[in-house]
Order: C-alpha cells, then sequence, then structure tokens
C-alpha cells in the first residue's frame, strides 16, 4: 500500500528483506498512526522478539516475518557441516514458533520453508532455497489477498455500512490484506460505502491500526467503541461484517480471531446480518479437530488495565521535551488484576461464509473442498515455483 509520510506518498510492504545486512524490515505498528517507522531486526532472537512484542502483528505478517526469520538464522550459520546446520535450524525453529502460539502461520510458513530447504545438497544450497522460500511465501501471501479483494468486492454494494473488528488490513499481512481487500478492491471499482472500525480493546488495533490505514487509501470510516456494535446492528446501522482468522480449522470450520470476534459473530447472528471471514490458505489448519484445543494466548494483565497513547507536550507548552511522546496510563483501579486472552473461537455455524483466495465457501465446506484450498499438491507447486 502507499503510504503517505511528510507529504510524500510511497509504496511499502509490511514485511521486507535485507540480504546485505541479513536483517528483516518492519514496520513498527506499535507507534502508529502517531509515528511511521521502519525497524531492522539483527538476528532471528530479534526477529521473535518482534513478533512477540507486536512490533509486528497479524497473521499473514508474522507467518511471513517468520519465514524471513528462519531464513535469517539459516543464513546467519557459519560452517559446512550440514548435522550441526540442521541442529542450528531446529534451534531458529523453535524461537521463532514459541514466538505467538495461538496464530498457525508462522509454523505454516517456516514448514514451507523448511521442505524447500531439504532438497540442498550443501549447507550453502539450503541456505540459497531458505530465503528464496521465503521470498515467495511473501509473494503468495500478497497474491492470495489480491484474490480474496477479487472475490470478495461482490458482497459490498453501494451504501452499505460494512463493520470490522481488529486489523486484518495490509499492516496484519505482506500487502493489501484479508478482511479489508473487498473493501480496497471495491473502492477501485467505484463503490461508495462506509467503514465503521471497531476499537478493539485492550491494545486498540482497529481504533489505531485499521483507521489508520483507511485514512490513508481515504475510505469513509469512523472508530466506535466495541460494545457500540450491538446497539448500531439494533438500529439497522450495520449491512455486513468482514473480520479476518489467526487459525481456521480445516476440518470443522471454527475460526479463531482477536478477542472479541465472537462476541461480533453472535451479535450478527441475532441481527441477520452477513458475518463473513477473510483468510489466507497459510491460515488454514487442517490437523486439529476441534475449536477448544487451539492454544489461546493470554497476554500480560496491563494491557487491559491501562493503554498506551501519545502525550503532546507541545499543547502544554514543556520545554526542552519532545512534541510528542508515547505513553502508557493507568485507567483501572490500581490495587485490581485483569485476564487477558488474546483471541476467541467462533462456531462455524455464525459464520456466513469464509472468503479464500479460491472463492468464497460455507465454514463446513472448507474440508470437501481441501484440494481446491491447498490441502496436499500446493506444497510441490510452491517448490516448482523456487526452481
Amino acid at each position: 500500500m502507499n503510504v503517505t509520510v511528510r507529504g510524500r506518498s510511497q509504496h511499502f510492504r509490511t514485511v521486507t528483506f535485507d540480504r546485505a545486512q541479513n536483517a528483516v524490515l518492519l514496520i513498527e505498528q506499535r507507534l502508529l498512526p502517531h509515528e511511521f517507522k521502519i525497524v531492522a531486526t539483527p538476528d532471528f532472537r530479534a526477529t521473535a522478539a518482534a513478533i512477540t512484542d507486536m512490533i509486528v502483528r497479524g497473521a499473514g505478517a508474522i507467518g511471513a516475518t517468520a519465514a524471513y526469520g528462519l531464513a535469517q538464522g539459516a543464513l546467519a550459520f557459519r560452517g559446512r557441516d550440514p548435522k550441526k546446520f540442521s541442529a542450528h535450524v531446529e534451534t531458529v525453529y523453535q524461537v521463532l514458533k514459541n514466538a505467538r502460539p495461538t496464530a498457525v502461520d508462522p509454523v505454516n510458513a517456516m514448514n514451507d520453508v523448511r521442505r524447500h530447504m531439504s532438497p540442498g545438497q550443501t549447507v550453502a544450497e539450503r541456505q540459497f532455497l531458505a530465503l528464496a522460500a521465503a521470498e515467495e511465501f511473501a509473494r503468495e501471501d500478497v497474491q492470495h489477498c489480491e484474490e480474496i479483494g477479487r472475490h470478495g468486492a461482490k458482497l459490498i454494494r453501494n451504501g452499505m455500512k460494512i463493520l470490522t473488528h481488529c486489523n486484518a488490513g495490509w499492516l496484519a499481512f505482506v500487502d493489501i490484506g484479508t478482511a479489508t481487500a473487498p473493501m480496497y478492491a471495491a473502492q477501485e471499482q467505484g463503490k461508495q460505502f462506509h467503514v465503521f472500525c471497531g476499537e478493539t480493546r485492550p491494545r486498540s488495533q482497529g481504533a489505531t491500526l485499521t483507521a489508520w490505514e483507511f485514512a490513508q487509501q481515504k475510505i469513509s470510516h469512523q472508530i466506535i467503541a466495541d460494545n457500540a456494535a450491538g446497539h448500531l446492528m439494533q438500529r439497522g446501522e450495520i449491512d455486513l461484517v468482514i473480520v479476518g482468522s489467526d487459525r481456521t480449522l480445516g476440518r470443522t470450520g471454527e475460526v479463531t480471531n482477536k478477542i472479541g470476534t465472537y462476541t461480533k459473530a453472535v451479535l450478527a447472528a441475532r441481527h441477520k446480518i452477513p458475518f463473513y471471514v477473510a483468510i489466507p490458505l497459510s491460515t488454514i489448519d487442517w490437523n486439529l479437530k476441534r475449536g477448544f484445543d487451539i492454544p489461546i494466548e493470554e497476554r500480560n494483565e496491563s494491557e487491559v488495565l491501562g493503554a498506551w497513547g501519545v502525550i503532546d507536550n507541545s499543547k502544554f507548552k514543556i520545554q526542552n521535551s519532545k512534541l510528542k511522546q508515547r505513553a502508557y496510563v493507568r485507567v483501572a483501579n490500581p490495587t485490581s488484576g485483569a485476564r487477558n486472552p488474546g483471541f476467541d473461537v467462533t462456531p462455524a455455524e455464525l459464520i456466513t461464509g469464509v472468503i479464500t483466495p479460491a472463492g468464497i465457501f460455507k465454514p463446513q465446506e472448507l474440508w470437501k473442498q481441501r484440494s481446491k484450498l491447498g490441502f496436499g499438491g500446493q506444497q510441490s507447486v510452491r517448490l516448482r515455483n523456487l526452481t
């Protein structure tokens, strides 16, 4: 997507790789919307920390980051012993895998990288194939989002009012996004619509990231408190809901997404509003058989008990201080603790359809359509693309 910074518009991807420095380049998403900054992670442990600390977040983006991180770790190996190299790669894999356990994209991405490395006869060949596979994953992530936009744009009519939750935009992927892809495609087609961005407490990705994207893209939008969604639905002010997913079970159609998604799905079902989930193929988990088996990340209670924001010191005429400073403000009662699950699971029966690069399917149809959705055979196609 194009980003306008200090009056200049330039195309950026959320995740890229600097081969000369063996560094992963990331948009520092914790600073948005107040500051746009690219940071470089110098080694695979720093790349894993960037995922854990949410410098980068979102299914496709952390998938690509993990893929690049695995290649980064492989390229850092010095030596020619294949066994030592394999042991080193396993260490890199485990560190990146544990960075954020709920999302399946990082594991799928790294598994692809490792498969594509295996034909290499030497350490140098495997290193080359690792980076090529990571680049292919990133390219495919963008392609999937383009195809999701093409299929999903058909759902959007002129004058619609759409609700989205969290950020499944280009910041959550390498480019374009999933939940936002139909909206960007519909905008290109000249359709007029309005989007409500649920703020998505506790980290407020809807208010900070999705709203920032729409402002950059000049899409009509407003931020709403999470608890306002039911009221707007009851008044007939929402026509369609589109969200993303961090893990979708191919066997059952259950969807794991940012906490609060399940609530929105229940409300949409109550008011007979179509509820769609947009996903790339890398988000599908073909192994787990029930949503209760998905590991749900429990994040630090400080996210619930307070909030990050920017203090504008220019308004207070504070001398010898940066004009805008990022600060954490405690909101909750000082002696209270908090629970902070990062995700929830939405049952298949509450989902109208799943927008994929291969088309729109009922969630219960995913397993029947698995050959179209990359289960088996997809790996060999990717491997041919690398050679």
